[in-house]
């Protein structure tokens, strides 16, 4: 074991530690924010599988940590595990940055990789190797860092926790504003594109760097060996104590303090202590895991990102977390926790029972935040029935015969917004203009969707699905052409195509951010004189628009833009209370839980109650997605209504749970274990010891 050396009242070993885990995060969340994009974009995969191997490898890095803290609790000890896994993240975050080289398979040097599978092959190995050495360092760096601080040092070991936590999310941060900049960027050796092996090699040196910090620490740590497969002794203990209770269950038998202690007969009373002690403090994680996961980047898809002059997209409002953590931490830190302590006594537990409950507080301002937000959103049709718009795109009027509804329409205009109708009454629809027979609409109307009737003659019409029974995904907005000319045309929008629209024909949406958007019409029908190249208006989030292309009076083409859905109205600054409240729960519980696990825990399980604690983590996100999946909220109010809820009462029950739980020094505890074994030795290695005193004065 090192000697450690003291900066600041601090080993200074630990800014090693820190240093690292800020350039470790900076590479798994600077990689992680590019993967669905590279799996969309540069392996051509479809939105479900991308998502799909998207969260199966965020699973992966949640289950890992177990793993490692076997390791280093029972085999190679907290720094070679360190080393180990984080010599297998780079390796693995290099080879993704190699599968994302085009030109490694392009040989015609057309800009495509001809074969595919290679890539894929290369990121797959990428992936599984940083999933097993992100979660496998994940719960050591923590536990190692506290190994660092000497006995009577906990202000500072908890201040460690905290710096720790802050340098998580700092990485995370400045990474997710970083990677993305790296990836618009282009590059390649014939053909340049957009630049991923840049975006994925910038996480790859982070990583190293983050390595070779950690190493060069390495004469300053205090190393602790291993004590062999603990992880089974406790298993085994377990094991043991429960059957010898199950065989001494009568009532002849006396009870024992606790049910642990009928594993005295095999196991030493070290062991037992030990247990005790993990137990306890795995009981009192039970409730934890609803404390993780919110769905509120869904609710920033229904909101307007126009904040002043800034234009902030939904996705991006989770780095508001991130940023007010960095505020808060050091502020909780330096004002709050020294305030409250003058008060009362500010335990670990009452802080995480805190913690939940502003969390709970967090998801009611998010419901009223949701309700504001109900008010402004369009009505789209139920189970039951179906909704109609009419779009007369002739020249001349149209008279439109619906059940209950007669509406007359002028030449290039819609109907106000659509119409709704039960399914059952939808009996028939006719039209006709000025002076012609009535024409019958024969159309089989699927429950539960919106239509677009096209009409331009009372013999001509088309009836589209729209496609759009919500707001659009991510806050974007979609945009679809109708051609009214004779022949067919093709429009590409800010490098998305529209192939190929037939006469007095619509075509699907696709889907834009916000801002104005350049589009190219590409038709046989325009004059040489005439542009090509028109504008869109300025998009705001989560909106809808048919643009009508005709003909003007001068013989060029004109653009006619029309509503489908409106633009979202609610301003996303409202999040940001909502926002407050769960990162000040957020960082009086996650800080405190991270420092909790490791006080209480024996020496010999430090890795393995992180481990446990990052379980917590990733079986929250599994609740919130069960939850969220079996619920079917009419309404998302509920669901948020819903969570604060089941925090509230695990708040509730955690507080209970708390008030009998007895904090432990486990390090005094050992000490006392290690000071009766050196007095037994004594005792055998020097017979007198055990004469009784007056016999020496005897001799």
């Amino acid at each position: 074991m090192s000697k450690s050396r003291s900066c600041f009242g601090y080993p200074v070993s630990i800014f090693f530690i820190v240093v690292n885990e800020f350039c470790e995060r900076f590479s798994y969340y600077g990689m992680r924010a590019l993967l669905v994009l590279y799996f969309r974009n540069f392996l051509r995969w479809d939105d479900d599988l991308a998502t799909a191997i998207y969260h199966t490898f965020a699973a992966l890095c949640y289950l890992t940590p177990i793993l490692g803290a076997l390791i280093a609790d029972s085999w190679l000890g907290k720094f070679k595990t360190i080393i180990s896994l984080s010599i297998v993240y780079t390796i693995g975050q290099i080879v993704i940055a190699v599968s994302s080289i085009h030109d490694l398979t392009d040989h015609n040097h057309d800009g495509t990789p001809d074969s595919l599978p290679v890539h894929v092959a290369l990121s797959m190995i990428g992936l599984i190797l940083i999933a097993f050495g992100t979660g496998g360092i994940k719960p050591c760096v923590s536990a190692f860092g506290g190994d660092q601080f000497e006995e009577g040092q906990e202000k500072q070991r908890n201040q460690f926790f905290s710096i720790f936590y802050l340098a998580i999310n700092a990485g995370s941060l400045i990474s997710t504003i970083v990677t993305p900049i790296l990836r618009v960027q282009e590059c390649g050796i014939h053909t340049q594109q957009a630049c991923y092996p840049l975006a994925f090699g910038v996480p790859a040196a982070l990583m190293a760097v983050s390595l070779i910090v950690f190493v060069l620490g390495s004469g300053m740590y205090k190393k602790f060996k291993p004590q062999g497969n603990i992880m089974s002794k406790v298993a085994k203990c377990i094991g043991f104590a429960i059957k010898n209770r199950f065989r001494h269950r009568s009532k002849q038998f006396p009870k024992r303090e606790h049910w642990l202690d009928w594993a005295k007969e095999k196991y030493d009373e070290r062991l037992i202590s030990q247990v005790k002690m993990v137990m306890k403090v795995m009981f009192l994680y039970i409730p934890l895991p609803m404390f993780w996961g919110s769905r509120w980047t869904l609710q920033a898809t229904t909101m307007s990102g126009k904040i002043g002059s800034m234009e902030i997209q939904p996705d991006q409002m989770q780095t508001v977390n991130a940023i007010l953590i960095v505020i808060m931490v050091p502020i909780m830190d330096a004002v709050v926790y020294p305030l409250i302590a003058k008060c009362f006594n500010f335990t670990s537990l009452k802080k995480m029972t805190v913690g939940m409950f502003l969390a709970s507080m967090a998801f009611v301002v998010a419901a009223i935040v949701q309700v504001e937000i109900d008010k402004t959103l369009p009505i789209f049709a139920t189970e039951n029935q179906v909704q109609i718009k009419v779009l007369n795109i002739g020249n001349g009027d149209m008279n439109v015969f619906l059940p209950g509804e007669n509406v007359t329409l002028d030449q290039m205009s819609q109907t106000d917004g659509f119409m709704t109708f039960d399914v059952n009454k939808l009996t028939s629809i006719n039209i006709s203009s000025p002076g012609s027979p009535i024409t019958e609409v024969d159309s089989d109307f699927e429950p539960g969707q919106r239509y677009t009737l096209l009409v331009w003659a009372p013999s001509g019409m088309l009836v589209v699905k729209d496609g759009l029974n919500q707001k659009p995904e991510k806050g974007e907005n979609g945009i679809r052409f109708v051609n009214t000319l004779t022949e067919a045309l093709t429009i590409t929008m800010s490098g998305k195509v529209y192939a190929n629209i037939a006469s007095n024909n619509i075509s699907d949406y696709q889907f834009f951010p916000s801002g104005q958007k350049e589009y190219t019409i590409n038709s046989t029908e325009i004059a040489p004189t005439c542009p090509s190249d028109f504008k869109s208006s300025s998009l705001d989030f989560g909106s809808a628009y048919t643009y009508v292309i005709t003909r003007g009076n001068d013989g060029c083409l004109e653009v006619k833009e029309f509503e489908d859905i409106p633009p979202n109205t609610v301003n996303m600054a409202l999040q940001i209370p909502q926002y407050f409240l769960l990162t000040c729960g957020e960082v009086v519980f996650s800080v405190t839980g991270l420092e909790f696990s490791y006080s209480q825990a024996p020496s010999n399980m430090k890795s393995v109650l992180q481990a446990g604690w990052l379980l917590t983590v990733a079986v929250g996100n599994i609740i919130v997605l069960i939850v969220a999946g079996a619920g079917h909220f009419e309404k998302q109010w509920a669901e948020y209504v819903l969570f604060a809820s089941l925090l509230l009462v695990v708040c509730v029950i955690f507080a209970i749970m708390a008030r009998f739980y007895t904090y432990v020094n486990p390090a005094e505890i050992e000490a006392q274990f290690d000071e009766e074994e050196k007095k037994k030795s004594i005792g055998k290695d020097n017979p007198l010891s055990t004469l009784e005193p007056d016999s020496q004065t005897k001799m």
